[in-house]
C-alpha cells in the first residue's frame, strides 16, 4: 500500500500557481516587457527601468484605493477630481504650515470627501456610478474655486524630499509604493475587515446574514480611496513643486483599467492587489513604450484602449477555458 501522506504534492501545486490570475499577469507583464525591449533599445535601461518605477507611483496608489471599492462592488469614478481638490488644499496648507502638519491634514480632507460618497452609497443605498459622478463634478470645482482658477507655485523645498530622497538607491515614494501594496495585501488576505470586503462583493445579503459589518465596511473602501488619492497627490506636487486645479483629470480611468485589467471582477468578490500591481505596471509600460517608439500622442489612445481590450478579452477566455477543464 502506498503511503498517501507521502506522495510528492509538488506538480499539484506547480498547477494551481500556473493557473492562478497573478501568474498570468506576470506572464503578460513580462511578455509585454520584451516586446518592448526588442522594438526599443532604451527601454530596458536603468534610467528607463527607474523612471516606469516612478511614473507607476501616483496611478499605483490610486489603483489601490479602487481596488477595495471595486471588491464591494462599487466604482470610483471621484479619485482624480479629490486628487486635484487635495492638491490645491495642500498648497493652500503649506503656505501657512509646515509639511509634517499640512500633509496629514489633505489626506484627512480626502477621506472625508471618500466618508462623504461612502455614506450616499452604503447608507442612504444610492448608485456608487451616480454619486462619484456628483463628487467628481463637485470636487472639480471647489478645485478651481479654491486655487483662483490658476496654478498654485511657490511650495516649501522641502517638499520634495519625501521623492528625490531614497534608501538603498530606491527613491522614496517607489519604496512607499511597495510598503502600502504590502499592507494593502495583507489586510485584505488574512485579516477580517479584508475578507468581509470580498464577501460583500460577493454576495451582500449573505455577509449581512452572517452577522458582518456591512455599512462599516461598505463605506471604509470609498474613505480609503479618498485619502490615497491625497497622498498621491503629495507625491505629484513634491516632484512638479507646483498645484494644478485640473490635475487628476482622467486618473480615474487609469485606475479602473488597471485594477481591472489585473484581474478584478467590476462586479465585486473578486481581484487582488497584486494582479492589481501587474495592471499599473502594464498601463505604464504601455504607455512608456511608445513614447520611446515615437508613437504620437494622438494615436496612443487608440494603442492603449486596443491594448486593454486585447488583454481583457484574452483573461476572459483564459478564465472560460479554466473554469472548463
Amino acid at each position: 500500500m502506498t503511503d498517501v501522506a507521502n506522495e510528492p504534492r509538488g506538480p499539484g501545486t506547480l498547477s494551481t500557481i500556473v493557473r492562478s490570475l497573478e501568474f498570468r499577469m506576470f506572464c503578460l507583464a513580462l511578455t509585454l516587457a520584451i516586446i518592448l525591449s526588442l522594438s526599443s533599445p532604451f527601454f530596458l535601461t536603468e534610467r528607463n527601468i527607474f523612471n516606469i518605477l516612478d511614473q507607476s507611483v501616483v496611478i499605483g496608489i490610486v489603483a489601490v484605493g479602487m481596488t477595495f471599492v471595486i471588491l464591494t462592488g462599487g466604482i470610483d469614478l471621484s479619485v482624480g477630481a479629490v486628487f486635484g481638490l487635495a492638491g490645491i488644499v495642500l498648497a493652500q496648507l503649506l503656505q501657512t504650515m509646515p509639511v509634517p502638519l499640512a500633509i496629514p491634514l489633505a489626506v484627512l480632507a480626502g477621506a472625508g470627501i471618500g466618508l462623504f460618497s461612502g455614506v450616499l452609497v452604503a447608507v442612504f443605498g444610492l448608485a456608487p456610478f451616480v454619486v462619484t459622478l456628483g463628487v467628481m463634478a463637485i470636487g472639480r470645482s471647489l478645485s478651481f474655486i479654491f486655487s483662483g482658477q490658476r496654478s498654485i507655485s511657490g511650495l516649501p523645498e522641502g517638499l520634495d524630499s519625501i521623492v528625490y530622497s531614497s534608501f538603498l538607491g530606491i527613491p522614496a515614494n517607489v519604496l512607499f509604493l511597495i510598503g502600502l501594496y504590502l499592507c494593502a495585501w495583507g489586510y485584505l488576505s488574512y485579516a477580517k475587515g479584508g475578507r468581509t470586503i470580498y464577501a460583500i462583493g460577493s454576495n451582500k445579503e449573505a455577509a449581512r446574514a452572517a452577522g458582518l459589518s456591512v455599512t462599516f465596511y461598505s463605506v471604509l473602501p470609498y474613505v480609503v480611496s479618498g485619502a490615497l488619492a491625497a497622498v498621491a497627490v503629495t507625491f505629484s506636487l513634491a516632484q512638479v513643486m507646483s498645484a494644478d486645479p485640473m490635475a487628476g483629470s482622467g486618473l480615474e480611468l487609469d485606475a479602473i483599467a488597471a485594477v481591472v485589467i489585473g484581474g478584478a471582477s467590476l462586479y465585486g468578490g473578486r481581484g487582488t492587489l497584486i494582479g492589481t500591481l501587474f495592471g499599473v505596471l502594464i498601463m505604464v509600460m504601455i504607455r512608456n513604450g511608445l513614447n520611446l517608439m515615437g508613437v504620437s500622442p494622438f494615436w496612443q489612445g487608440t494603442a492603449i484602449g486596443s491594448i486593454i481590450i486585447l488583454a481583457l478579452l484574452a483573461e476572459r477566455l483564459i478564465t472560460w477555458r479554466s473554469a472548463r477543464t
